[in-house]
């Protein structure tokens, strides 16, 4: 068709086509987000992205003109930042006491720790764990700082009976958790300290950057094979801290009296125990059992403490037998939670005798090879239940 002067008019332009060309001002700029601020990435991640030209993430205050003159070192908040740093730092001094078998956590202070809530800030606190056997019963925690990065705690957290043999093969985890009173509370991050690294009776002091959880596989990136395995040793690793887990602690005395011909026994008491009921709490009492006992005469019985978790007793119970016996025998502890109106629950338990292994072997090798002497030892309370008081509570 032909238009005014002769020439052809030209096709409308389509109304996408023409917002495409003519509204469109650029390349869409990304959306400022609380991450462009604290960079972070997981540990399987590649490098940070290259936004390249007019895209990237704006710095965090580069609406100050005068920030390079304040001292603000713009590397310090940029993609290339150490993951570690970003989740902050964590000051504390460890010290163990051969003579009192105790392990003293020092826990001083943190430096920019990983904002948590919707203000910028966190409620920090630091927990302990005893690793292997991780449990309720050797957590430890800190009070909580409120609305800080920077918190400083100044506080000691105690363990009680750790011997020489945990000192070489245990690991004491450190942990920085933000505390949500309408939520769980959140983890921030958190290290590692072979307790073998400590030297008897010398502080150590320590400044470490606060690392990551190694997260697990997803399944769904894994081929068939690969989960079969991971599902594998998953089931393993569940069932060997089964077997390792801590129930608490308990400080034995055993004396042979060669005068009185027989086993003195002496229940001193316990420390971090597992907590039984709804408070928080157990009222422990413990057991003895000399094995094998057929006739069941054996067994004593301490008094019930209540609500505590930490018990003294400073109680005894004597074992009439010969020496010569006494080496074919073995020495059975276990420790109750005391209820009212049903069965009491099993805490944890150890046996000392000729099977035994490590530091319970050697305390009663010591008392066998040196009558009338008193040998002190702590011992860890496991999960495993002995045949013999499974139904004599």
């Amino acid at each position: 068709m032909s238009g005014r002067g002769g020439g052809r008019d030209k096709p409308p332009v389509p109304i996408r086509e023409h917002m495409a060309i003519d509204v469109c001002p650029g390349p869409i700029r990304p959306i400022r987000r609380i991450s462009d601020y604290f960079p972070r990435r997981s540990p399987g991640e590649g490098p940070a992205q290259d936004w390249g030209g007019p895209c990237r993430p704006p710095a965090p205050l580069d609406t100050a003109p005068g920030a390079a003159e304040q001292g603000y070192d713009p590397e310090a908040d940029s993609y290339d930042s150490d993951d570690t740093t970003a989740l902050g730092t964590l000051e504390f001094d460890l010290f163990y006491d051969p003579d009192s078998c105790t392990l003293t956590c020092t826990v001083l202070r943190a430096k920019g720790l990983k904002p948590m809530d919707f203000n910028g800030l966190a409620d920090p606190y630091v927990k302990l764990h005893l690793l292997p056997g991780a449990c309720k019963a050797n957590k430890l925690k800190t009070r909580t700082q409120r609305n800080t990065l920077n918190p400083v705690w100044d506080e000691g957290l105690i363990y009680t009976g750790i011997t020489r043999e945990d000192m070489a093969r245990k690991t004491l985890r450190v942990s920085v958790c933000d505390e949500d009173k309408l939520t769980h509370n959140e983890f921030i991050g958190e290290t590692r300290v072979p307790l073998r690294r400590l030297k008897p009776a010398q502080k150590k002091h320590f400044n470490i950057c606060l690392e990551p959880q190694i997260p697990l596989a997803s399944p769904s990136a894994m081929s068939a094979a690969l989960r079969g395995i991971s599902c594998y040793l998953r089931e393993l690793e569940q069932a060997e801290q089964w077997e390792l887990e801590e129930r608490g602690r308990i400080l034995l005395a055993l004396t042979y009296s060669s005068e009185r011909r027989g086993l003195l026994v002496g229940i001193l008491r316990c420390a971090h125990l597992a907590a039984m009921d709804v408070n928080g709490y157990s009222d422990p009492y413990v057991k003895t059992y000399l094995k094998p006992d057929m006739e069941k005469k054996s067994k004593h019985k301490t008094s019930v403490k209540k609500k505590t978790l930490n018990p003294e007793y400073n109680e005894e119970f004597f074992y009439e037998i010969d020496q010569s016996e006494l080496a074919q025998k073995s020495l059975e502890i276990t420790v109750w939670d005391y209820d009212i109106g049903k069965s009491n629950d099993f805490i944890g338990g150890t046996t000392l005798g000729a099977g035994s292994k490590g530091e319970r072997l050697r305390h009663w090798l010591g008392c066998l090879q040196a009558p009338d002497q008193r040998w002190e030892r702590w011992h860890p309370l496991t999960n495993e239940l002995p045949e013999s008081s499974a139904f004599a509570p």
